[in-house]
């Protein structure tokens, strides 16, 4: 839509800085690339993921801005949410995207079909009248956008990236050998535990068995004397 509006509209041989249409466009792509670079990152970086989600959503609110300013240099005040335009266009919804086993030509059919109900405004010779309706899209794609960012947030919360769950199977297998010798399950929670020294109270210093899952597992098993490490300078 963007690249339609500044071929159509802000020429850049009649820009005074030659930037206008460059940086609107940039932004527009920015924002879309943002959102497929972070999906592909997203099965071995959720944090990766989620920083692309909210630059995707950083530039398309400088589009945003970009249209905002366009109508108020052409005098026009920007459609009100009563806008029976405004309310037409938030009134569209998308069909369910179905795709075969050929993805990417299965997705530019369906790119074709879905544009045209917004054509009326989109292809419309007034210019205000589409930058108005670019001000409607870009507004609900930045609200999509932030509720994506929170099912990321609360999903990287919940389980990590994959950077942290590699770090979770490194841990769990050293625990597992434990100076090679058996490690046993942690008595609350069945974890693999760890050799850990008392720092304080009567036995400080002594060696036991602590819960890898430490501090949201507090459980602990004794040492044996047969498993206690000799302490050199004793030996």
């Amino acid at each position: 839509g963007t690249i339609r509006f500044c071929r159509r509209f802000v020429p850049y041989q009649k820009d005074p800085l030659g930037k206008t249409s460059g940086q609107m466009i940039g932004a527009a792509r920015s924002g879309r690339q943002n959102i497929i670079e972070g999906s592909e990152r997203s099965g071995t970086s959720k944090e990766t993921e989620i920083k692309l989600t909210d630059v995707a959503r950083a530039s398309l609110a400088e589009l945003l801005g970009d249209y905002e300013t366009y109508l108020a240099d052409q005098g026009v005040i920007p459609w009100s949410i009563h806008d029976p335009n405004h309310q037409a266009l938030g009134d569209l919804f998308l069909p369910t995207f179905e795709y075969t086993n050929d993805t990417m030509h299965d997705y530019w059919v369906y790119f074709h079909e879905v544009r045209k109900p917004y054509s009326q405004w989109l292809d419309s010779d007034d210019d205000t009248v589409i930058a108005n309706a670019m001000l409607v899209l870009i507004k609900q794609t930045m609200v999509m956008l932030a509720k994506q960012l929170e099912n990321q947030g609360a999903t990287f919360l919940e389980n990590g990236g994959f950077r942290e769950r590699m770090y979770q199977c490194r841990t769990e297998a050293r625990d597992n050998t434990e100076a090679g010798e058996p490690v046993p399950p942690c008595p609350e929670c069945g974890k693999p535990m760890r050799r850990r020294t008392a720092h304080t109270g009567r036995h400080q210093g002594e060696e036991f068995w602590g819960c890898s899952d430490y501090p949201s597992c507090r459980g602990t098993r004794e040492i044996g004397p047969e498993q206690r490490i000799p302490d050199p300078a004793t030996s």
